[in-house]
Order: C-alpha cells, then structure tokens, then sequence
C-alpha cells in the first residue's frame, strides 16, 4: 500500500498549526553513512522528515512557515546519477509529497532560501531536536535559541490515523507470512542463520527490503540474549528434539513498522514437568491480562505493574520466588518492559508516561526468562488502542498448535 499525498498535507498542517506566528522550521531527511571506502550503508530517510513529506531522498530538506512551505532535492545529474543512481524528478516528490512543484527546488538553492528567511523576513528558526539526521544537530548549534519542536512531532506522532494502521497491518501481515514460510524449515540440524535468512528473505520478496529492525533468531540458550541479532550457523546451536527457538522480527509497509515475536518448540512436551510448556501456560496468561488492562488513561507503567504482580504470583506458586518478595525480585526474571509504541520506528517516539489514548499503536510483548529452568522467552503482538480497551492488529496466534513442530 501507499500512504497519499494528503496524508502528508494532514501533517505538515497539523504541524504549522501548533507552530508560534513568525515561525520557520527547518527539517533535514538525512545522508547516508559510509560502510567502506567506496560503499555506504543503505539510506534510510529520517522518520520525522518522512511523516511530513513521504520521501525517501537523501540530502533533501523543508522548510515550514505559516503560509509557505519550501522542499530542496538534489536535482538531476547525468553524471552523479550515472554512478549513484537514478535521483527523484521534481514532478514525482511533488505527487508524493503534495508539495506544489514551483515550491521544490534544488538542494544547491537551500543556503539562499535560509538567508532569506532568517534574515530578510526576520522569522524565528525552529528545528527538530529528536532528528537522527546530523545536519539538524548542526543547524540547532548554528542558530542558538531555536525553538525545538521534537515533541510536538512526538505527540503527533503517537495517535495514528487510520491509514497509519493500515499500513501497520500490512506490516503485520507480511511478518507472519514470512513465519509461516520460514516455519518449513525448522527442522533437525536447522541453524540460527538457516531462519534469519527465510525471514529476510520472505519480507524481502513481499515489498519489505528494509526490516523495522535487526532479525532475531535465537535457538536454545541464545534467547537469554534478548537482541541476539547476530545468528550463528553451523558453528552455534541446531534445532534439536526439546529445544525452543525465540523469533523477533518486523516488516515495513509505506513506512510503517510491525514488532512480533513468536517462540517455537521443537518436539512434543517430554513429560508433564516440561519447563516449555509451564511457562508457555504463564505467558498466555499474562497476554490476556494485557488486552484486559490496555485502554485510554492508563500508562505504561502501570501496565507494568500489573503484569508483574500477575508474574510474581506464578513464580511464588512454582517455588522460584518466597513469600514476601519485592517487584525487583520478579525483574529478576521479567527483565524487559510489557510493550512500547510502534510506528515509523518500531520502538516508536514517545512521552513515555502519558497515558494510553484511542490510535495509540502498540507491540505488547510479555516475557519471562528462567535460567534455573533452561527457558525463557516472550510471544509479542500489536495492538490499537480503542476507546473502550485495545485489539489486535496482529494475529495474536499463541496456540500450541502453532507453537509445537513435530
């Protein structure tokens, strides 16, 4: 799917209406970043920058006031385009981005539209203080007292619009498309990399070049490393009878990112004291105690909170924990946060102790992790906030019908 060009109007109206009179801002998308010598990493656009124009151009900026707005793209080339690939017509950044085409101009032009605007019109210089891009950093040391608009972005950024999650769903959907897929191949003698590569490529080859985050995949003990994004091959841990495996991943549509996380074990339960299969029955419990909890006015927090307390009492009926015990004896066994906000960025700009409202999106991911018992992991969904709790905008699948592979 594709976001329209009034989606990024929407924006970069809501954006100068919260903005004082006599305002400029100044946004930057980004360079890219050098791997080698004569190589960089691929270009991904700052996530701000995108919200506001739907371009993926490296070097390009924007300058918002009130009543203007001022798009600058590195223009053609024959040349540098030669060698570094095709660059975006005007034309083009202008349908996407609903930018007029006389307002887009040549990144080259960029120095004199600032003079203009800074020193002719006498407006006051905003920036982004939450940009990755390096160039807004330097901007913000160049004009001292510049107002930082990085929450305004963040506050709007965190209700989603219904084409936001949308593009969130389809996200979801090419992630578990890619599980399903790769599913076929956990097997015995399966690496860590044998998996990771499936996933990658079966995001890949459903639109999703760039994942919203480094693939995990973590056989075995290698789940106690919570971003194990490194996977091992023939040297590391095989898919074996009795093993688990831990999958962390996500897939982009338009933009927008999905956060899943499924855990697999790899033949039937050995016996009714099969350490898996206890904790696979706490953590279904403490995933629905979160669809009960998740609605407007409530934090993060005290989710939190919530989902500990409901841990602290299984880990006390299973011997792990004594009576009497404190919320940092059960982090010692639930060590990462419930869940964060998705998005643009899968874990996603946020005020971290406002409240929950309708079209927050959310990736939910209870775990728990037991070293004396040799398991640990997290099963991780999405979910909308709704006015009157949450739902899924993944499959929320945690049935061990899923779950074992015989």
């Amino acid at each position: 799917m594709k976001l329209t060009a009034d989606f990024f109007q929407g924006n970069r109206k809501a954006l100068t209406d919260r903005l004082p009179e006599g305002t400029a801002v100044f946004l930057f998308a980004g360079s890219s970043r050098p791997m080698s010598r004569d190589d960089d990493y691929r270009f991904l656009v700052d996530r701000d920058f995108y919200y506001l124009t739907g371009l993926e151009i490296q070097d390009a900026k924007l300058i918002l006031t009130k009543d203007r707005e001022y798009l600058f793209i590195p223009f053609p080339d024959e040349m540098k385009e030669r060698w570094h690939g095709k660059r975006m017509r005007a034309k083009e950044a202008s349908g996407i981005s609903g930018i007029r085409q006389e307002d887009i101009h040549d990144t080259g032009d960029f120095d004199t539209k600032e003079y203009e605007i800074l020193e002719e019109q006498k407006l006051s210089p905003a920036f982004d203080g939450l940009s990755i891009a390096e160039e807004s950093n330097r901007f913000a040391k160049d004009k001292a007292g510049a107002l930082d608009i990085g929450e305004i972005l963040t506050k709007m950024r965190m209700v989603k619009k219904p084409e936001e999650v949308k593009a969130i769903r389809e996200a979801a959907m090419i992630t578990e498309a890619a599980l399903k897929d790769m599913k076929k191949l956990i097997k015995e003698g399966a690496t860590e990399m044998d998996l990771y590569t499936a996933l990658d490529y079966n995001m890949a080859r459903r639109g999703s070049l760039i994942p919203a985050f480094t693939t995990i995949t973590a056989i075995g003990n290698n789940a106690f490393y919570l971003h194990h994004g490194d996977p091992e091959g023939e040297e590391g841990p095989r898919v074996a009878k009795g093993c688990q495996i831990q999958i962390d991943v996500g897939a982009r549509c338009a933009g927008y990112c999905a956060d899943i996380s499924r855990v697999y074990f790899y033949g039937d339960r050995e016996g009714e004291d099969d350490k898996r299969f206890l904790l696979h029955e706490l953590i279904t419990k403490l995933r629905r105690k979160c669809w009960e909890t998740i609605r407007p006015g409530i934090t993060f927090d005290e989710l939190n909170k919530i989902i500990r307390q409901e841990c602290g009492n299984w880990l006390l009926e299973k011997g792990l924990l004594s009576e009497g015990y404190t919320d940092d004896d059960v982090k010692k066994y639930y060590w990462h946060n419930t869940g964060h906000h998705l998005g643009l960025d899968v874990h996603d700009v946020s005020v971290r102790d406002m409240a929950f409202e309708a079209g927050n999106c959310l990736a939910i991911e209870p775990g728990v992790y037991i070293p004396e018992w040799n398991t640990g992991f997290r099963i991780e969904d999405d979910v909308l906030v709704t006015k009157d709790g949450c739902e899924l905008i993944s499959s929320g699948d945690d049935s061990l019908d899923g779950i074992i592979i015989l």
